[in-house]
């Protein structure tokens, strides 16, 4: 050896002494590697035999030979009859630098949305959370507990690439009834959420550097998708119709995300000469339409909108959902509804890009909404978010001083209220001291300093009780801040 035994010894008995939870032959496996790694142990330094390592230890040879076997095993070091010795490692990884390399992530994850925070439990007026306290627990229970007694291990597989088979069945009997959408269970793909839907027809639609439409302001994850498939991306300002766009005086896209039924976060719905003329636009410059249907389970005035993808059988529009609005949100789960003939090219894709899963969950599903409990939980959930919708608009009424206007349209789970000149993206973290996160409007624009500034405040998971005192705590933070600026 290159140190003296006394040494040696003195190093393990240390390591034993530190060891904390670490099992004996773990602790000196790690000293070991850590002495090797260090140059402590130079390459081929022979070490005292394992029944002497024992003897001085007071240990069992077994847990001497376990941490030496398992070094031998990872390379460091060469066991034979004579003994062990260290191997010889490549001085790269004997240099421990103390100074970490430059990281240079690709530029184009600059042009990335900021990410968003997800805490459990979910803080007041979180965007996009439904009322999970109201979800029907028991009822699940019975219904995972049943699938798993009739299927048992048969669902522990991969199980199909699209999903399970009896869900995508339901859902394209629900959408029939419900979204005017005529479609075979295999035009439907399972995804877990609608944001792994989004960066599926990202993938199957488009080529990096081809460009993509973007409602502005609009939904951060149809951004992340874009960005992160290389794709240009031009935000279209939205109005009280929807996203505006002009065919005659923009480049034609190759893909167009829009929330026709509720935009997100300004909440117009497209009107039905622009949601013709979009349909129109796309079909003869060959660009794809992806048409996310926020929050149209909960609309609280007039019939149902339809679905784009319902106006026309051969329309070139895939169409998005997800449960975690309408359900809850850890259960991940969304669908992709294609064109019949895109479904069939795209088939063997498929299999490359999705693995399946959650196959107890998707039957479990399945069940919920062919037995008339999904309908049921939304007619529920349709009457106490019109409820809280009521409720929230009068507190912000009470509580606000500022000049604002208030948008969200006939439906939903949040409010936008505009406020011109405040610091929305500062008010919006100060907020979250008082365990409320309300979003910052600017921040859902693709250009957040030339954005309109206000407050995304989302009810679904917010009690009425709160509204009134959670109002006026952020009014007393908006004018706090106005009091800093000036």
């Amino acid at each position: 050896m290159n140190i003296p035994q006394d040494a040696f010894y003195t190093l393990l008995a240390k390591t034993l002494q530190q060891r904390g939870d670490e099992t004996l032959a773990r602790a000196l496996y790690l000293g070991l590697r850590e002495a090797i790694l260090q140059g402590h142990l130079q390459a081929e330094s022979r070490l005292p035999g394992s029944r002497t390592i024992a003897q001085q230890l007071l240990l069992s040879r077994n847990t001497i030979n376990a941490a030496l076997d398992q070094l031998a095993t990872e390379g460091y070091l060469l066991r034979d009859r004579q003994g062990s010795r260290v191997a010889i490692l490549p001085k790269s990884s004997v240099s421990q630098s103390t100074v970490m390399p430059d990281l240079r992530l690709p530029s184009r994850l600059a042009q990335l949305p900021p990410g968003t925070r997800r805490d459990s439990p979910a803080f007041m007026f979180t965007p996009g959370t439904p009322a999970v306290n109201y979800f029907p627990l028991p009822l699940w229970r019975r219904l995972l507990d049943r699938v798993l007694r009739e299927e048992g291990s048969t669902l522990l597989g991969y199980g199909e690439s699209a999903g399970e088979w009896p869900l995508r069945t339901a859902i394209a009997r629900h959408l029939a009834l419900s979204r005017g959408i005529h479609c075979d269970a295999s035009q439907v793909i399972i995804t877990e959420g609608a944001l792994e839907g989004l960066n599926l027809c990202t993938q199957l639609l488009s080529e990096s550097g081809q460009l993509a439409w973007h409602e502005d302001p609009g939904y951060f994850g149809a951004r992340s998708a874009f960005v992160s498939c290389g794709l240009q991306v031009k935000g279209i300002s939205v109005d009280e119709e929807g996203m505006n766009f002009s065919a005659q005086t923009t480049q034609a896209p190759r893909l167009i995300f829009t929330s026709p039924s509720h935009q997100f976060p300004l909440g117009s719905v497209m009107s039905a000469s622009r949601r013709l003329a979009l349909l129109d636009f796309a079909r003869s410059s060959g660009a794809w339409i992806i048409e996310d249907d926020y929050d149209s389970e909960f609309r609280y005035s007039g019939e149902p909108i339809p679905a784009m993808l319902g106006m026309h059988p051969q329309a070139p529009v895939v169409y998005l959902g997800t449960f975690s609005k309408t359900l809850f949100p850890s259960l991940r789960m969304g669908f992709v509804v294609m064109p019949e003939a895109l479904a069939k090219a795209v088939q063997p894709t498929i299999h490359s890009l999705l693995r399946g899963g959650h196959r107890t969950e998707q039957r479990a599903l399945a069940h919920f909404i062919e037995e008339g409990h999904y309908a049921r939980h939304l007619a529920s959930m349709r009457r106490l978010y019109r409820k809280r919708q009521g409720q929230l608009r009068e507190a912000i009424a009470l509580e606000l001083e500022m000049p604002h206007t208030v948008s969200g349209g006939e439906g939903g789970m949040h409010l936008t209220v505009q406020i011109e000149g405040i610091d929305d993206g500062n008010i919006a973290d100060l907020a979250r001291q008082y365990q409320m996160a309300p979003a910052a409007l600017s921040r859902y624009y693709l250009d957040a300093s030339s954005g309109k500034t206000g407050f995304v405040l989302g009810y679904g998971n917010t009690s009425a009780s709160q509204f009134i005192s959670g109002m006026r705590t952020l009014n007393k933070l908006i004018a706090q801040s106005r009091r800093g600026r000036g």
